[in-house]
């Protein structure tokens, strides 16, 4: 069976990976210029993805491995 452990670095990770994702677009938003219209829009469409997947698993997780 899953350890507890287990389920609470999946979480952290899947956290963490959306709150960087989210730092680097909005730097690069702030940063202007070419860089800003090449990944701006881009890292954004990404932690929409990722918050996504992050909501999708850790209500399965939720789900599955309640007490």
């Amino acid at each position: 069976m899953v350890s507890e452990i287990l389920i609470k670095i999946i979480a952290v990770v899947l956290i963490l990976s959306v709150a960087i994702v989210l730092v680097l677009g909005i730097g690069t938003l702030f940063k202007g210029g070419s860089t800003s219209k090449k990944y701006s829009n881009k890292l954004m469409q990404l932690r929409v993805l990722l918050q996504f997947v992050a909501i999708i698993v850790l209500v399965c997780l939720a789900y599955f491995f309640k007490d």
